[in-house]
């Protein structure tokens, strides 16, 4: 006879009243069961300390674990959890090794398994992984202060209703947030004095990646803004991303998810707003682990930049066997005595045509190719490239934006 799968503590509990009522030996009764003699003398045992509720099925494993996460470790890590609520195990953990390097922790899974028996996280829906999209004539942010990217978080109402326009400015290599400003709005004369000030303490990147809405960039020629100008005159050069491509600036786009802690909810008004943005900045830089940094802050990757602001910016020089015009107030220049026009970004600046047959010639703005001039055409227009506003090198002798 085998035990009954269905009511197994029935069955044990019939061996034991059948061991006490019938006369037949225990060997008999145990190969009536299905049972040896030893798990016979067990089931015995346990009916005679605890009763029939100790016929159950005990847990299976050790009761306890020599390799157990000790209490005070628990403690720190769940107090670590309350303190950052957003960081997941990798962080903490990287984060409490910091402050106390004679911590023995266990690993990040472990921790994950601890945050989740305590209820301070959740099981999260993983995302589909997407193949990267890449795009050639965007530079590496191969060292700090190679590419600086910018770029407003979408705009949301303050307490007292008032809308915030977050500019955000970070370093591509290092992840170091520069910037974090509540504005209300995306002028250039509302985001100018922050690059400025941006500019004098941390001296001047080669390149600033940004989208293609303004005041970052406009539908003129090569795309270019009254912003974008003044980089250029400053030295730096205007990387635009494609349209629609928001992960061409994935970095940059990552830190606004995680900007949402402090969006959310907003303060009451934007004074109050920009304290939390400096708060939440400060430790984003120097306290937040960073993974693509190897678990430590931006702040111990990013260095300032040996180029310093000049006082004023100087027009873009050309190589000598190109042809120079200005562009006059109303944004026209003459060519081969007709008018071309480029438009009011670009007033009162000089550009450079280079020459790339008998009637074919590229205009640029220093680093930014506007478009080619077609002399045969009867009327010499700017014809756009066929993406506005890429960078492209600059031939022999233009090594002034060649970095």
């Amino acid at each position: 006879m085998t035990w009954k799968t269905s009511s197994v503590v029935d069955e044990r509990m019939r061996f034991i009243c059948a061991l006490r009522d019938s006369d037949e030996s225990f060997s008999q009764l145990c190969a009536q069961f299905g049972i040896s003699r030893k798990t016979g003398y067990k089931w015995v045992e346990r009916y005679e300390a605890g009763g029939p509720q100790a016929l159950n099925n005990e847990p299976s494993g050790p009761k306890s674990s020599k390799f157990s996460t000790p209490a005070p470790i628990v403690a720190r890590l769940l107090e670590a959890r309350k303190l950052h609520p957003r960081w997941g195990p990798k962080k903490l953990r990287a984060w409490l090794l910091h402050n106390d390097s004679s911590l023995v922790l266990p690993a990040p899974s472990t921790i994950g398994e601890l945050l989740k028996r305590h209820g301070l996280i959740a099981s999260v829906r993983r995302r589909r992984p997407r193949a990267p999209f890449t795009r050639s004539s965007l530079s590496a942010c191969d060292r700090p202060n190679a590419v600086w990217c910018v770029d407003f978080k979408g705009h949301f109402a303050l307490g007292n209703g008032a809308r915030c326009y977050p500019l955000t400015l970070s370093d591509g290599f290092s992840r170091y947030l520069l910037k974090c400003e509540a504005l209300s709005r995306t002028r250039f004369q509302d985001v100018q004095p922050h690059f400025e000030c941006a500019f004098r303490e941390f001296g001047l990147p080669l390149r600033i990646r940004s989208d293609n809405g303004p005041p970052f960039s406009t539908v003129a020629p090569g795309g270019l803004s009254e912003l974008s100008v003044w980089w250029i005159r400053l030295g730096i050069v205007p990387e635009l991303i494609e349209p629609a491509h928001p992960e061409q600036n994935g970095r940059h786009e990552r830190m606004h998810r995680t900007l949402l802690e402090v969006c959310d909810p907003p303060a009451n008004d934007h004074l109050l707003q920009q304290l939390a943005f400096d708060r939440w900045r400060r430790e984003f830089n120097e306290e937040r682990p960073h993974e693509a940094l190897e678990q430590t802050p931006p702040g111990r990757s990013y260095s300032h930049s040996p180029r310093a602001m000049p006082t004023e910016g100087q027009c873009p020089v050309y190589p000598p066997d190109w042809k120079v015009r200005w562009v006059d107030k109303k944004g026209e220049l003459s060519f081969e005595g007709r008018e071309v026009r480029v438009g009011p970004v670009l007033a009162r600046e000089p550009i450079g045509l280079e020459q790339q047959g008998e009637t074919l010639w590229h205009a640029w703005y220093g680093p930014v190719r506007l478009g080619s001039l077609d002399t045969r055409n009867p009327t010499l227009k700017l014809q756009a490239i066929p993406r506005a506003g890429e960078i492209e090198a600059i031939g022999k002798g233009f090594q002034k934006w060649v970095f």
